[in-house]
């Protein structure tokens, strides 16, 4: 009887947590948890599994033999483990999937992070067109931030990005980081990159974590409690949905 239960119990939560997968692969919300390049395999081997788990309910073994009852803790640890289990079965379908959030980029350090360091090169941006420049994102003005933060490479360069809001440490009154987060595999390596954003008050109109959207220019720091050389002042600053794919990559 207890064989048999587990038996049932682990090609359940199997089917639950593969068609979770299969689910959020339908609706173009597993690149809130993996890269998309692996979003195809993921699904096709979510989908391969989903069949098994389903001709291993319809297929009985012809000789099942009955295992005896586990006594004491290895009772004990089965039910904790068929618990813990279902619990993390059932929040991929129940728990709405949403992105990172401010909450992980202030436990990393987004000033220091070298993800993305070599997306945009200095001497080949220096004369770079508008086209070009317009399609900067978030990691590309870190990266070039990074290798320089002379304020004349940055004259009549105008930045238009789009990211979440993430609180200064240091200023946190003026200063916030647009933020976005980059991923190589899937969203446990998940890095976050920004740009400091000078826009004093700013807590007034905007709240974490929220989406916007900023267009200005990059200028020496008027903060004197901020001891970043160059910041982003907004021209405009709008509120935004979140894009449907959030992180970069």
């Amino acid at each position: 009887m207890w064989s048999s239960l587990q038996r049932w119990w682990g090609v359940i939560l199997i089917l639950v947590a593969v068609s979770a997968t299969v689910w959020l692969g339908a609706t173009q919300q597993l690149v809130l948890y993996i890269h998309p390049r692996y979003v195809v395999f993921t699904v096709v081997m979510a989908a391969l599994a989903l069949v098994m788990g389903v001709l291993s309910l319809a297929i009985r073994p012809a000789n099942t033999e009955e295992g005896v009852a586990p006594r004491g803790w290895s009772r004990v640890v089965g039910g904790v483990a068929l618990l813990l289990s279902g619990a993390i079965a059932l929040t991929l379908v129940v728990v709405p999937p949403t992105t990172l959030s401010s909450a992980t980029a202030s436990q990393r350090d987004i000033v220091g992070s070298t993800v993305g360091s070599d997306s945009q090169n200095v001497d080949e941006v220096a004369n770079a067109d508008d086209e070009l420049i317009a399609s900067f994102t978030v990691v590309d003005w870190s990266s070039l931030l990074r290798q320089t933060s002379d304020p004349n490479f940055y004259s009549n360069k105008t930045a238009d990005v789009v990211g979440f809001i993430t609180a200064s440490e240091d200023d946190p009154a003026n200063i916030f980081y647009l933020s976005r987060f980059t991923v190589t595999c899937c969203a446990v390596d998940a890095q976050p990159t920004g740009v400091a954003v000078y826009a004093p008050d700013w807590a007034n109109e905007f709240d974490v974590d929220a989406w916007v959207e900023i267009t200005g220019s990059f200028e020496i720091n008027p903060s004197s409690r901020s001891d970043l050389p160059l910041v982003l002042v907004p021209e405009t600053m709008t509120v935004v949905e979140r894009p449907s794919e959030p992180y970069l990559y």
